[in-house]
C-alpha cells in the first residue's frame, strides 16, 4: 500500500478575501478549510511547497490524507482545490473528515492488465479501445483502492467489457449503476475496421448522388427531348 499523504498546517484565526490574500502573498501559504464529521470547522493554512508536491500525486485525488496541526490530527479527503484560472496558482483547498465507516464517492483510475497478453492482439492482430479511462465508485474511506485493474488477457477480437462485467474491489460499488447506465469500458476491435466502413460509406454515397442526380439522355448522349403535343397530333393526322 502507497504511503499516506501527509500535509502540515497552521491555524488561522481571521477568514475573509483580504486576509486569504496575506496569507497567500505574504505568509507563502495557501487557506484551507476541514469540515465534516459533525465538529467543529478548522481554518487552517498549509504549506505550499507540501500542497504542491502532493497535487502532483494522483493519489492525493482519491485517498484519504493525513492534515497534522499543532496537537491534532485529521483524516481528511480532498474536497475541492481552488486554482488561479490564469496563473494556475493554488488559492484554496477543502476537506472533508472522515472514518473508517464513513461511505465516499471517489473517482478511481482505471488499470488495464496484462495488454500485451491480450488473445485478440497477439493472435489476431486487433487493437484495444479504452472508452473509460476512471470510474467514480462508493466505498467506505478506509477502503479506497488506489486503482480499478481490469484484466484484458482474454479478450478475443471482438470481445469486450462494460461497466456491469467488471470485477470492484469488496465493499466497493458504481453508484446508479443499472442496464439503462451501463456503459462500454473496453473492447479488442480489428484495426481497420474503422476505416474500411468509412470507405464503404463513401462509395455508397457516391452511388445514390449516381442515380438521383443525373438527367435521362438518348442513345446519342443529347438530353432526350420531350414530345409536344403538337407532334402527337401531326402523327395521329
Amino acid at each position: 500500500m502507497t504511503d499516506q499523504i501527509i500535509l502540515n498546517a497552521d491555524l488561522r484565526e481571521r477568514t475573509g478575501s483580504n486576509k486569504a490574500r496575506v496569507i497567500r502573498k505574504v505568509d507563502g501559504m495557501i487557506p484551507a478549510i476541514v469540515y465534516g464529521d459533525e465538529k467543529e470547522t478548522l481554518n487552517l493554512k498549509l504549506r505550499l511547497n507540501e500542497l504542491t508536491k502532493a497535487a502532483q500525486n494522483e493519489l492525493f485525488y482519491t485517498q484519504v490524507l493525513l492534515i497534522k496541526t499543532e496537537g491534532s490530527e485529521e483524516k481528511v479527503v480532498l474536497k475541492e482545490l481552488q486554482k488561479d484560472p490564469a496563473k494556475g496558482k493554488f488559492l484554496h483547498a477543502d476537506f472533508q473528515r472522515v472514518s473508517s465507516k464513513t461511505k465516499l464517492k471517489v473517482i478511481i483510475p482505471v488499470n488495464f492488465l496484462n495488454e500485451e497478453e491480450c488473445v485478440g492482439i497477439k493472435e489476431d492482430g486487433g487493437v484495444v479501445a479504452k472508452a473509460i479511462r476512471e470510474i467514480e465508485i462508493m466505498c467506505l474511506a478506509g477502503n479506497i483502492p488506489e486503482s480499478i485493474d481490469i484484466d484484458i488477457a482474454n479478450l478475443h477480437l471482438g470481445d469486450s467489457l462494460r461497466l456491469t462485467e467488471i470485477s470492484l474491489p469488496e465493499g466497493s460499488e458504481i453508484p446508479g449503476l443499472s442496464d439503462e447506465t451501463d456503459q462500454m469500458v473496453v473492447s479488442v476491435n480489428a484495426p481497420k475496421a474503422v476505416e474500411e466502413e468509412s470507405i464503404i460509406d463513401e462509395a455508397l454515397e457516391g452511388e445514390e448522388v449516381s442515380e438521383d442526380g443525373g438527367e435521362e439522355k438518348d442513345e446519342s448522349g443529347d438530353d432526350a427531348p420531350s414530345e409536344s403535343s403538337d407532334d402527337k397530333e401531326t402523327e395521329e393526322s
